[in-house]
């Protein structure tokens, strides 16, 4: 037997949507490992898909995709073996041989399924994955570490990259929690400078502390003009802030899956060929080069355990914004 925390009714997770129960352990198939979850990050997406702001893919469904393990069990044709240690992140498989997937857009496949929304995720202690879609995780970073970079941190790298700026230009993070705290190292590692918006004084003080050049509300103007921006907080009006934070020719990247909505905003904001675009889930090459640059930058990972079994809790916190970092769960 296993346990596993569902979600049958979406509600606020200060009510405690989740329930534990037990249920016989999964056993893989062709081509899937069975996991021995160590660790599994609590992310907004989770969130946002207990609280019902994004719709059900599956009911009941166990959330989760920000995952460390051990293979215990592996079908025919897999390349791991048992007794690796291995990441899961929220891509769960794709099609293969659309004009996305052979263009290296796998993110954007119109078939990609997702851990924690179309397959069982993490918040278990055991759960299958799709060999082609675990990684190996060679670092010796404890378990809880290494489990946020799995999404927080290969969202945040795509986000990024897709402001496309480099050395010496300025960058603005508007809202700052767990992808926002590694983009903060990774942009400065690159040579930006880094402006963070937030309103909370405390993760001001925080950045502070990171090594952000400057800090403020999200309607308080930075500095100077910025280069990009990246929005991490899920309210479409921290995306206006950014447009009006940016300079000409400039970048504002949403980064999240859900937004309440955008609200509408003078067309000047956008002129002077400003630009706004999301990011879409992630590729498994996004996975593989984040890992790499950990392994180079030892990125901080500030983060709060949590027992697997007060997985509400966390979420609760997450929430109400009172983890300081990342929550992690500890079947």
């Amino acid at each position: 037997m296993t346990r596993a925390l569902l979600l049958d009714t979406p509600g606020p997770a200060a009510t405690g949507p989740l329930r534990l129960v037990d249920r016989p352990s999964p056993t893989p198939g062709p081509g899937q490992l069975l996991v021995a979850v160590a660790a599994c990050g609590v992310c907004r997406t989770d969130l946002q898909l207990v609280e019902g702001d994004l719709p059900r893919h599956r009911s009941p469904v166990v959330p989760g995709h920000q995952v460390v393990g051990r293979v215990t069990a592996a079908g025919t044709g897999c390349h791991h073996a048992v007794g690796d240690r291995v990441g899961v992140t929220w891509l769960g498989g794709v099609c293969g041989h659309c004009e996305f997937c052979v263009a290296g857009q796998e993110n954007l496949c119109a078939a990609a399924t997702f851990h924690g929304w179309d397959h069982d995720g993490g918040y278990t202690d055991e759960m299958v994955v799709a060999d082609g879609f675990a990684f190996r995780i060679d670092t010796d970073r404890p378990d809880a570490e290494v489990a946020p970079l799995l999404c927080a941190g290969v969202i945040g790298h795509r986000a990024l990259r897709a402001t496309g700026t480099r050395a010496g230009q300025r960058l603005g993070l508007y809202g700052f929690g767990s992808s926002a705290a590694l983009v903060l190292q990774l942009a400065s590692a690159q040579g930006l400078q880094v402006h963070v918006a937030t309103r909370s004084q405390v993760e001001q003080a925080r950045a502070s502390s990171m090594g952000a050049g400057s800090v403020g509300g999200y309607d308080q103007a930075p500095p100077a003009p910025l280069h990009g921006a990246i929005t991490f907080a899920p309210v479409g009006t921290v995306v206006i802030d950014a447009l009006r934070a940016v300079r000409r020719g400039g970048t504002v990247v949403i980064n999240a899956i859900h937004l309440d909505e955008i609200p509408a905003f003078d067309y000047d904001l956008l002129w002077h060929e400003r630009t706004l675009r999301s990011v879409a889930n992630v590729t498994r090459s996004d996975i593989r080069e984040l890992l790499a640059l950990d392994a180079q930058l030892r990125l901080r990972v500030d983060h709060r355990t949590y027992p697997l079994a007060d997985a509400n809790q966390a979420l609760a916190d997450l929430a109400d914004g009172s983890i300081g970092g990342s929550g992690v769960l500890i079947p």
